[in-house]
């Protein structure tokens, strides 16, 4: 395969990593896969003829854009959803890649040889693609000598350590709350859908109450609590064992005695030892199942299936 310009690969050096991917973000190299393609057929590298009016989105970035150049290189597997539009860096990225462009001087080759340079940058992204699908899922250590309290917060400091705590911590107890009650539909949401685009009281609503997931219990969880009481609803907030006591506090500071908060460890585990009837032998296919609908639940919202739990041999 040919290897892309030097100039177009130290472009891609210099944008911002982002931990979770061990990389740049989806949407930086989708909006520079929808600016490739099109200096395949139209090569004009002034930035104003590849931003949206306004200046703030790319022109033609979607996700159906980027789901089209991918299938092009035979690549099926859903990728950036929303196409680099809200990536916020995406203008100031794309305009650094076309002033790398400039330094090829490309307009002064044929077209064939031209397309043949883009050809292989799009091939370079693509395979960045690849990498993100074929990242390893994250570790679960399962040992049944440990109080079931200790794997959920060994699984969740893995996840802290890969930057995919949020995400995990939210699709843990979304499942944990599906499997202790499999008559009511508990809702599906990506880890980065907030709940005020879709009107939500919480992460989840059982009942009358409204649960809230996060590991880093900031200010506007507090005020998002405080607005369920407004509205009927009982708040109740999960965090990190590390973040109870602050949390507490600030709960109480909040809206005194009328915010549960619990750890995710204590509300994941105490319910997984009750629906196995506290027993070691019924424990490990309850910690099973609840694996298994964790990766369903995350394979139907989550683009990014490395935040999927890899079933350790002996759950299996």
């Amino acid at each position: 395969m040919k290897q892309p310009p030097k100039a177009f690969l130290d472009w891609y050096s210099s944008l911002k990593v982002v931990k979770a991917n061990n990389g740049p973000a989806n949407g930086s190299i989708a909006t520079a896969l929808v600016v490739l393609d099109r200096l395949k057929e139209e090569y004009n590298l002034d930035f104003s003829a590849h931003v949206a009016e306004g200046g703030m989105q790319i022109r033609g970035a979607s996700g159906a854009a980027v789901a089209a150049i991918l299938k092009e290189f035979g690549e099926e597997r859903p990728f950036a959803k929303e196409g680099g539009r809200t990536n916020r860096g995406g203008p100031a990225e794309i305009k650094s890649l076309l002033e790398a462009l400039k330094t090829l001087k490309l307009e002064r080759e044929a077209e064939d040889f031209r397309n043949i340079e883009l050809h292989s940058m799009l091939q370079f992204l693509v395979d960045r693609v690849r990498d993100f699908h074929n990242r390893q899922k994250i570790k679960l250590t399962f040992n049944p000598a440990l109080s079931t309290w200790h794997i959920v917060h060994n699984l969740l400091a893995e996840a802290t350590a890969e930057g995919k705590a949020g995400y995990v911590a939210q699709h843990l107890v979304g499942a944990k709350l599906q499997l202790r009650f499999p008559e009511i539909e508990v809702s599906n949401e990506g880890g980065s859908t907030a709940d005020m685009q879709t009107q939500r009281p919480g992460d989840f609503l059982i009942g009358h109450t409204a649960f809230h997931v996060t590991v880093a219990p900031m200010p506007p969880v507090f005020e998002k609590c405080r607005h369920n009481i407004q509205q009927g609803f009982k708040p109740f907030l999960l965090v990190p064992d590390s973040k109870l006591i602050g949390a507490r506090q600030i709960a109480e500071q909040t809206c005194e005695q009328q915010i549960a908060v619990e750890s995710i460890e204590s509300f994941v585990s105490q319910n997984i030892n009750e629906i196995s009837a506290f027993s070691k032998d019924k424990l490990t296919t309850s910690f099973k199942d609840l694996v298994l609908l964790y990766n369903q639940r995350v394979d139907e919202v989550e683009t990014d299936k490395s935040l999927m739990i890899e079933l350790p041999s002996n759950l299996q």
